[in-house]
């Protein structure tokens, strides 16, 4: 076995089987990694230094081909389901045998990185790549440790993704041919079939939800956050892929923390994340100019496409997918904050992409409503961010995360709720999705409001304004916003026909309770307090 640039013992990979492959390459700097990946065709250069790749047939997390194995440490912790699906030990055993065995004409990229920006609470992580650009990924989307840390660094977690690797469903147990596999008792995660870089980062990711509130009493939290250049007050922004959280983060006026997850320990918040994973559709200078900017050499491109002739990337191009992607580096965004921590947060903004026009843009919730609506998760998955998505499919996803929450949604609610309380910190649900009607009907509301709405919250512009109560979803919607109209602040009167917003209205709070129902013997009186009103019980289906 050739070995490159070993800066970690190779006991380590043995212990993995892995003392079979052709070669071994330890720690490449990014520019070595770029080097690699354009000489092996993985990607090509764009003018702005970035590095073009395409992650091939998929383009989305493929989240019912996500497992974790059910063993002694996982059986009676997970929240077991569709959400999170067990898988046998013993096949786990032979699908990475198999796996492992596949690898002996291979050229490995090993990068040995940190998951926690805080030392207390951060996880040592070893991903094991085929490709360049992937370690690339990591590189971009880890913590990297200085260069004395790294000779004696051993993973507390590894992971082995090879995406030409297929599994046989019919023998090794799996839906399809391409999987994403979780061993606690093994601290290992295989990932095979799929090209897509989010996948390893998310294993990740769900690790980490396990580990911290299990193990630590942390809050692990599926958000952005960012800190007030002037107070240094800290600010939470929960929300799924395409909801805003990168965009809405990254704030020209605000220090960056983190744009996807964040611990909340009882000292403040912590970046798990060393970069942003940011969708990249429609992307202007204008528009967001800290994306657009950090753009350069290290910053790999997902899916996107050039301008005919040029190598200058065309941001309106879908034609491969819509979630179009960008990684790089915090170090690449101006105002980032290092090392990626802050203080208790004081505003904690629900994000939400509201399809059916129901939701009022900005109000604010009261502690059972924030504990009700967290563990709701409503918000619409928006074309491409999964597999098959094409247009906004309303879904109800726990802790606005569930995909990557391997415990029970009330284990993470009750800690939100437990530093609420604590802190007294201010709730507030968004709606970033539409006004004056449902999709296809009405508006998506504008950027520029939806920020001036969250500066007002940021800077106590909110607190002596007047609120009026949602009839239905009983939530306290403000009157007043500087910056915005105020005809588009409660929702109704934005909707020409009243009679079908009353309807529409009714009807998605039915699907607040109904989908509510499977949480409800866990929930105490608080949590339920914060549940909307239904007059019809028809519309509980």
């Amino acid at each position: 076995m050739k070995n490159t640039n070993l800066k970690s013992l190779m006991e380590d990979m043995i212990e993995l089987g892995l003392d079979h492959v052709k070669g071994v390459l330890w720690n490449l700097t990014p520019a070595e990694l770029i080097t690699e990946a354009v000489k092996k065709d993985e990607g090509v250069l764009t003018d702005t230094g970035a590095l073009m790749c395409r992650t091939g047939k998929f383009t989305g997390r493929s989240p019912k081909d996500r497992y974790i194995v059910k063993d002694d440490i996982t059986k009676d912790k997970v929240w077991w389901g569709d959400i999170n699906i067990s898988f046998d030990e013993d096949k786990f055993d032979k699908l990475y045998n198999k796996m492992v065995a596949s690898l002996g004409d291979k050229i490995l990229y090993v990068r040995d990185a940190y998951a926690g920006a805080d030392p207390n609470h951060r996880l040592k992580v070893r991903v094991i790549d085929t490709q360049a650009w992937h370690n690339l990924f990591c590189y971009n989307m880890f913590i990297q440790p200085q260069n004395e840390d790294l000779t004696n660094f051993h993973p507390d977690f590894t992971v082995l993704a090879v995406p030409e690797f297929y599994a046989d469903p019919e023998v090794d147990g799996t839906r399809q041919k391409n999987f994403a596999i979780v061993n606690f008792t093994k601290k290992v995660i295989i990932v095979g079939g799929t090209g897509y870089t989010g996948e390893t980062k998310k294993g990740i990711f769900s690790v980490l939800n396990f580990i911290l509130p299990e193990k630590e009493h942390v809050l692990s939290m599926h958000c952005s956050a960012n800190i007030g250049k002037e107070r240094g007050d800290s600010a939470v922004f929960f929300g799924l892929s395409g909801t805003g959280k990168t965009t809405l983060s990254a704030d020209p006026d605000r220090l960056l923390i983190g744009d996807d997850e964040h611990g909340w320990t009882d000292d403040g918040i912590f970046n798990f994340e060393g970069g942003c994973y940011a969708k990249t559709i429609d992307l202007t200078q204008e528009k967001e100019p800290e994306i657009w900017d950090a753009i350069k050499f290290g910053a790999i491109l997902e899916n996107t496409k050039f301008y005919p002739g040029t190598n200058t990337v065309d941001y309106t191009d879908c034609s491969i997918t819509e979630n179009t992607r960008v990684s790089y580096p915090l170090k690449n965004v101006k105002n980032a904050v290092f090392p990626s921590v802050g203080g208790t947060p004081e505003n904690i903004f629900f994000l939400t992409c509201d399809a059916s026009g129901v939701l009022p843009p900005i109000s604010k919730l009261t502690v059972g409503q924030a504990m009700y609506h967290f563990i709701s998760g409503f918000t619409a998955k928006v074309a491409g961010t999964e597999a098959g998505i094409t247009e906004p499919v309303s879904v109800f996803s726990a802790c606005f995360g569930a995909p990557f929450m391997p415990l029970h949604p009330t284990k993470y609610a009750e800690l939100l709720g437990e530093k609420i309380k604590e802190h007294k910190v201010n709730i507030w649900l968004v709606n970033t999705g539409w006004s004056g009607g449902e999709y296809g009907v009405g508006q998506r509301i504008k950027l520029k409001y939806t920020r001036a709405m969250i500066k007002a919250a940021l800077e106590g512009k909110l607190v002596d304004v007047e609120y009026v109560k949602h009839p239905v979803f009983g939530l306290a919607v403000p009157q007043a916003v500087e910056g915005v109209p105020a005809e588009i602040l409660n929702p109704r009167d934005t909707w020409a026909n009243k009679v079908a917003y009353d309807e529409k209205a009714e009807k998605l709070a039915g699907q607040f309770v109904e989908n509510f129902k499977k949480f409800e013997e866990y929930a105490n009186e608080e949590i339920l307090s914060g549940a909307p009103v239904v007059q019809d019980d028809s519309m509980l289906v």
